[in-house]
């Protein structure tokens, strides 16, 4: 039986919905302002042996309500942006949305983990036409959206790779250079965004 039971069916179309409506409000801003928001936007439904353990790993009844609501990236999203000022102007569009509600944020671009880590998190609720575990319809679903700049993202992907799927021999040194290179990148993010703003300065 799978974990999400009956509410399996409207995941994938829930993910699709708000996929469509952040490439729409994608498409508007870059008719208004004649550049893009994000560079790439994908998402996915988290795989229901993945739920299952970290349901597990909680301590959480294998069931829908452990998976719907008290976990609540079911539905994740990741917005990969050219510099550092779109996430924050993709995460004030988001909030302007009439069917979407911020519930939580983490912004590890201000406050980096320790060890190097930066991306911006957020858990969205969604109103949806769906009956939600509460026996609500139109019914509230969360979705985890993380934003970050190509350089954070690039970081995070090779950092998994290495860090979790290698029997690292030396993962002192290793840790150490992962966040000498995530804050040389994090240097590099904010040369970039410098230089984009006094390319439009010069354009005033």
């Amino acid at each position: 039986m799978s974990i999400y039971g009956k509410y399996a069916d409207y995941l994938p179309q829930i993910l699709d919905s708000v996929l469509q409506q952040i490439q729409g409000i994608g498409q508007e801003y870059s008719a208004e302002h004649g550049q893009k928001l994000y560079g790439h936007l994908e998402g996915r439904v988290k795989g229901e042996e993945s739920m299952a353990q970290k349901c597990e790993r909680k301590g959480l009844p294998l069931m829908p309500e452990s998976a719907l609501i008290e976990n609540r990236d079911a539905i994740g999203l990741r917005i990969v942006c050219n510099f550092i000022d779109d996430i924050y102007t993709c995460i004030d569009l988001l909030k302007k949305q009439d069917n979407f509600k911020i519930i939580n944020e983490k912004d590890y671009i201000t406050d980096a983990k320790p060890n190097g880590y930066r991306s911006y998190h957020l858990i969205m609720e969604v109103v949806t036409p769906f009956e939600d575990v509460h026996g609500n319809k139109p019914g509230i679903y969360y979705v985890e959206i993380q934003l970050r700049t190509i350089a954070m993202d690039t970081w995070a992907s090779l950092e998994h790779e290495m860090k979790y799927k290698h029997d690292i021999k030396n993962p002192e040194r290793i840790s150490k250079e992962l966040k000498r290179v995530a804050d040389e990148l994090a240097s590099c993010d904010v040369s970039m965004q410098t230089i984009r703003q006094l390319i439009k300065e010069g354009e005033l």
